[in-house]
């Protein structure tokens, strides 16, 4: 089968050639008929498989066959990364079109996106609070809207868009078609399915497994050898395009740090970097200006780079699902790849989860004539201050009232009965994006960690006097200290 046998508007064969393909994915060959038929989809499949286009290509078929410049598709979507990978998979399929769609995120000026929404556009890609505040300011009108899709489901889910997704929703006609594409479904991704979409027809490719085109290898390792056997590892390996993912942001860019210092081209992408810089990050590692990309799990979807040899897992993400995902950004488009992740004592749970998935035990590896031996060297003062992201949390004293909880919010204990001062919980500053070291789920307002004014992954430093005495004065002074009054004498600040 080939591209042609889907009877697509003709106009799009030369943007199906620029991009490449030739023979359709297996979710492209389940998804494109019934999309063009106009029928709601729920559509599920592992990373890498053609999914974007098995949308985009019966969007952009419907669209050429009615009025332009305005605005009669809407995807949805979980992250600026992804919504930018989706609009450059729109750009070179529709081609010579004359279709143009715009993206709708956090984190960057809304004028220049409010501007191109005016002059008038075919297809919207947006992120769900950028796009419900402009909706609410009526610098998006919904009412044309005739194809709705929601791309990762599970992800806005798990960043606490469900909310902003049903607000936008109750915008947009109740005609509509529409396609849900989730690499999981909980409870909330099922009702939303059923309160969304009209008799779905539902699709699934090789779900809950990874590509079959990528190796695996697992290289155990104490902790505190991590750095050093990476080091050794690219030795040995082809260093054109690596992608290695580290659990927290701080850790990306110490790795990224340690990586330039031996004289790699090395850049990193995680939550602490603003948009300019991810974009630059991404463009430069995807030219080939960069030779490895040291990123977060922000990284694990919507990154569409062919080329990519190998993955490295620095530490083992929390989930299969994550894995899957992060494996994913190699073995692209039927290309073969090689995932490797060095594996501690405590990552033993999940490597038999993974193994139960695959149905298969994953191989052991070892580098040859590496020190697993070598004793972990003596921490400096400011290491010690770090906390270790493999272990749980532990209060520590600080003076009353200079307490945060893990969930980033102020906390106000009672006022204690001696002057002992009690432990204060606090943010456990590991640098983990869009979670504490508690695995609490934080509420998302904008694009939660992604572009929302709030300083990312709930590691916020603590505020002096946050938590002082009962009747004390909000935002006073530290530890409610006295303040001077106008006549030089001093208060109690009660």
């Amino acid at each position: 089968m080939n591209f042609k046998d889907f009877n697509l508007d003709s106009r799009l064969q030369a943007g199906i050639t620029r991009a490449g393909y030739t023979q359709p994915t297996p979710i492209q060959v389940q998804g494109i008929p019934p999309a063009l038929q106009g029928r709601d989809l729920i559509g599920t499949a592992q990373t890498g498989t053609g999914k974007t286009a098995a949308f985009v290509l019966p969007i952009l078929h419907k669209l050429l066959q009615g009025p332009r410049n305005q605005t009669r598709a809407l995807i949805v979507t979980p992250t600026r990364e992804l919504a930018h990978q989706i609009q450059e998979t729109i750009g070179v399929l529709a081609h010579g079109t004359g279709l143009r769609a715009a993206t709708v995120f956090g984190g960057v000026s809304a004028g220049p996106q409010i501007k191109a929404l005016k002059q008038g556009v075919d297809i919207i890609v947006a992120c769900p609070g950028r796009l419900l505040d402009l909706i609410n300011q009526r610098n998006a009108n919904m009412s044309k809207i005739e194809i709705l899709v929601l791309d990762e489901a599970d992800r806005m889910f798990d960043m606490g868009f469900l909310p902003d997704v049903k607000r936008i929703l109750s915008h947009l006609p109740s005609q509509r078609q529409s396609m849900l594409f989730s690499a999981t479904f909980p409870k909330e991704i099922e009702d939303l399915g059923r309160q969304t979409l009209r008799q779905p027809q539902r699709i699934a490719v090789d779900l809950g497994a990874p590509a079959h085109t990528v190796t695996h290898a697992l290289y155990p390792v104490p902790s505190h050898l991590k750095s050093p056997l990476l080091m050794e590892l690219l030795k040995h390996t082809d260093t054109n395009s690596v992608l290695i993912f580290t659990r927290t942001k701080h850790r990306a860019q110490k790795v990224a740090r340690q990586l330039e210092q031996s004289g790699y081209k090395v850049t990193a992408l995680h939550s602490n970097r603003s948009q300019n810089q991810r974009q630059e990050a991404l463009a430069g590692f995807k030219k080939g200006r960069y030779q490895i990309m040291v990123a977060t799990d922000i990284a694990a979807r919507g990154l569409d780079i062919e080329s990519i040899s190998h993955v490295i897992n620095y530490d083992m993400p929390d989930t299969a699902d994550a894995y899957i995902h992060r494996i994913g950004r190699t073995g692209r488009a039927e290309r073969t790849g090689d995932a490797f992740t060095l594996v501690s004592p405590e990552d033993n749970d999940m490597v038999r989860i993974l193994e139960r998935i695959m149905k298969a035990p994953l191989p052991r590896a070892t580098v040859e004539g590496f020190d697993y031996k070598a004793p972990a060297p003596p921490r400096s003062a400011d290491e010690r201050r770090l906390p270790n992201p493999n272990r749980p949390a532990r209060p520590s004293r600080r003076p009353y009232g200079e307490g945060r909880s893990d969930n980033g919010s102020s906390s106000r204990p009672q006022r204690p009965s001696s002057n002992t001062a009690r432990p204060a919980s606090h943010s456990n500053g590991n640098g983990a994006d869009s979670r504490s070291n508690n695995n609490s789920r934080p509420a998302a307002t904008a694009e939660a960690g992604y572009g929302s004014n709030s300083q990312p992954g709930g590691n916020r430093r603590p505020v002096p006097g946050s938590g002082g005495r009962p009747g004390g004065r909000p935002n006073g002074a530290p530890g409610g200290a006295r303040r001077p009054n106008r006549t030089g004498a001093r208060r109690s600040g009660r």
